[in-house]
């Protein structure tokens, strides 16, 4: 590996090494759940998002490397991605944590070479179904009866994709989606890769892809504003740590790219880079990036920050729409927020 992918990897918090057994501990065995790292005020509105009170869980421990999470309503559980381990894993308010699926992104039968073979982004699709980015597969799948999986998409143009990573669906039913090579054994460099750049897309029910940008050097997480007038892009390039916008036209093209926030001086003074990231119904963006979960008003404004102290991968809604999960590392967290996710 090349001493610049090297050092995305520690940034990002995913330097594994060699794959080693992990216990798993869901911190249910007592009544008072973990607390972990601090909450930062900047802005007074943010009191409206964050109760003074409010703490961050520690809600399991012990994966290698978290992403993903999604919340089944129908269910009522959380579910997410262990990248590493090839795993989806499932949270239950009373249950706790079980394995959900598995092979979750890689379903080959050759040794897998890398450090993520599993799914990354998880959700539903408008027909409630589960839609998978998968790495090691380097498609988006659907999750169909007995565990098989039907491929959404996987090529552009006829090449290969290099290892979809988040996605979101629109109302029309359009699907977009981030296509980094983190889920490629020597990532931007890996020989493997058929595409020379790195795409931002929409797939149309239809089935017709479109590449909407591919000027994103290391696009990853992805959302909607609530109007889905705007697209969030963000860039984990540590030389350009930035969240992207994008306006959303009728057709549901976008236009030019504009920095929504640029965040590359806090990867000297916190760990991890722009990654996942989701919405609520008044439309704050709660993005994760180096020290943890940063809140952001539509127009850009830093309101706070959920500091976990670790690499900080993805959020979702869950519960009634008001509580926070968040994958963290190796740990599943979650808040409980004053407001309510995107759709709730």
């Amino acid at each position: 590996m090349k001493p610049k992918a090297a050092a995305w990897w520690t940034l990002m918090g995913a330097a594994f090494g060699a794959s080693v057994p992990v216990s798993v501990r869901a911190a249910e065995s007592s009544k008072a759940k973990e607390t972990v790292g601090t909450i930062e005020r900047k802005d007074p509105r943010f009191d409206k998002l964050i109760p003074p009170a409010a703490v961050v869980e520690k809600l399991a421990e012990g994966m290698e490397w978290v992403e993903g999470p999604v919340w089944d309503r129908k269910g009522g559980y959380l579910l997410f991605s262990d990248i590493p381990r090839n795993l989806v894993l499932k949270w239950q308010d009373g249950a706790g944590l079980s394995d959900f699926l598995k092979p979750s992104g890689y379903t080959g039968s050759e040794p897998f070479l890398g450090r993520e073979p599993g799914s990354n982004g998880l959700a539903f699709d408008p027909q409630g179904r589960l839609v998978l980015c998968q790495h090691g597969d380097r498609r988006i799948a659907r999750l169909g009866d007995g565990g098989r999986f039907t491929t959404v998409v996987d090529r552009y143009q006829g090449k290969r994709l290099n290892s979809p990573n988040d996605l979101v669906f629109h109302s029309s039913g359009d699907l977009y989606f981030t296509d980094p090579p983190y889920g490629l054994e020597k990532t931007f460099a890996d020989p493997k890769r058929e595409l020379d750049f790195c795409g931002v897309y929409r797939l149309k029910p239809s089935g017709e892809l479109t590449l909407l940008n591919k000027e994103v050097k290391a696009p990853n997480g992805i959302a909607l504003s609530p109007d889905e007038k705007t697209l969030y892009v963000a860039s984990s390039d540590p030389e350009k740590a930035v969240w992207y916008a994008f306006d959303v036209k009728p057709d549901g093209a976008v236009g030019p790219s504009r920095i929504f926030f640029d965040a590359t001086g806090w990867t000297k003074t916190g760990p991890g880079l722009p990654d996942g990231m989701k919405i609520d119904r008044a439309g704050n963006l709660f993005a994760t990036g180096p020290g943890g979960v940063h809140v952001f008003t539509a127009d850009g404004t830093h309101l706070g920050t959920l500091r976990t102290g670790v690499p900080t991968a993805n959020v979702n809604w869950g519960g009634d729409g008001s509580v926070l999960y968040v994958t963290a590392n190796k740990w599943l967290c979650r808040i409980q927020t004053a407001t309510r996710g995107k759709g709730f």
